[in-house]
């Protein structure tokens, strides 16, 4: 799990943005979220300009702060956070049980970390699909530099418009993915249309659990963080996704919030009062340390304008993750492993 260093965090931010428009892009994502005015119709509606901006603005911080593999995983005691996300991918790659050989497909697959471990621990072809163009050249570059070039592959689409053939892949999955997907049940439509009958589609969703109250002003802000930091139209409720997997003709083989029996919280890497010398970056010292370098590299202008207000959304994020941890409101891993009927021979 490489990590990037403070020049390439600089020269990333906007990713395919032009530099000088930053600043920009910085203003139009943030008016999409309810703290400056925005509505969830509005992010659904306008959901891929949205999250191209997102993951523009983001992804070197993310790359800086968490290495290649952009989610969450629960935890053993004594174990590390490396050691958990690729505990947590490698249980993805045994629930699909995962053979030699197999074409496997990762919707909304970040920079690729996952999927280039996945194909290594299974021995299998996975091609990544996203929408982001500057995280997709990143991932190419990840795969040449793994020597995966053979095995893994990137493909630019929407997932909600995909360009594969019906039946094309023997296993599906998305990892902390398919919750920027306007509608649940349009996302997992395409996914069924493109895996093979009697195969399987697995993931790990982010969603607002049963204890999450609509009514609770304190619930609504910690929603809102979690959308603006992480570039979300909407969040839904663990049930919609289940009701939506089965309207898009799965059988749904189990389900559970994985958050739920972790020995140690999901959140604790972002919970200020944790510090880890493992994780160092996302520590209150780490993020301090980080906040004081963007606004140095901002002002010599090795880091373009804006910088700094995108250090400060990922922040109401973390805060927004963690508040939503603890209240037990928020899951980032509500698993499921579902499968396509062998009479669904479309």
């Amino acid at each position: 799990m490489s990590k990037a260093g403070a020049l390439d965090l600089a020269s990333g931010v906007g990713g395919k943005i032009d530099k000088n428009e930053v600043l920009s892009a910085v203003d139009q994502y943030e008016k999409y979220h309810v703290f400056y005015g925005g509505e969830e119709e509005e992010r659904k509606a306008n959901y891929s300009d949205m999250v191209n901006k997102y993951y523009d603005l983001v992804t070197s911080f993310y790359e800086f702060g968490w290495g290649e593999s952009f989610h969450f995983a629960p935890r053993w005691k004594g174990e590390s956070l490396r050691e958990s996300i690729k505990r947590h991918e490698h249980f993805l790659a045994l629930q699909l049980g995962l053979k030699p050989g197999q074409k496997v497909l990762d919707v909304g697959c970040g920079i690729g970390g996952p999927l280039r471990e996945i194909s290594k621990f299974s021995s299998t072809s996975v091609t990544g699909l996203n929408n982001n163009e500057y995280q997709i050249s990143r991932g190419k570059e990840l795969n040449r530099i793994a020597g995966v070039e053979k095995t893994c592959n990137f493909v630019k689409a929407d997932f909600m418009k995909m360009p594969f053939s019906d039946n094309s892949f023997d296993a599906v999955y998305a990892i902390e993915a398919t919750c920027h997907a306007p509608d649940a049940y349009g996302c997992y439509k395409e996914i069924h249309r493109v895996l093979k009958p009697g195969q399987c589609f697995a993931a790990y969703e982010w969603c607002m659990t049963d204890s999450f109250d609509p009514n609770n002003q304190e619930h609504q802000k910690l929603k809102a963080e979690i959308e603006i930091g992480d570039g979300l139209p909407d969040i839904r409720l663990t049930g919609k996704c289940l009701e939506a997997l089965k309207q898009a003709g799965f059988e749904v083989i189990w389900e559970k919030d994985l958050a739920v029996d972790s020995p140690v919280p999901w959140y604790l890497p972002l919970d200020t009062s944790h510090f880890s010398l493992s994780s160092f970056r996302l520590t209150t010292v780490g993020r301090f340390i980080t906040r004081n370098m963007v606004k140095t590299l901002e002002y010599v202008r090795l880091a373009p304008k804006g910088s700094q207000r995108v250090q400060s959304f990922l922040e109401q994020a973390a805060e927004g993750l963690v508040g939503g941890g603890k209240k037990e409101i928020f899951t980032p891993m509500y698993f499921f492993l579902a499968r396509k009927p062998l009479s669904d021979n479309l």
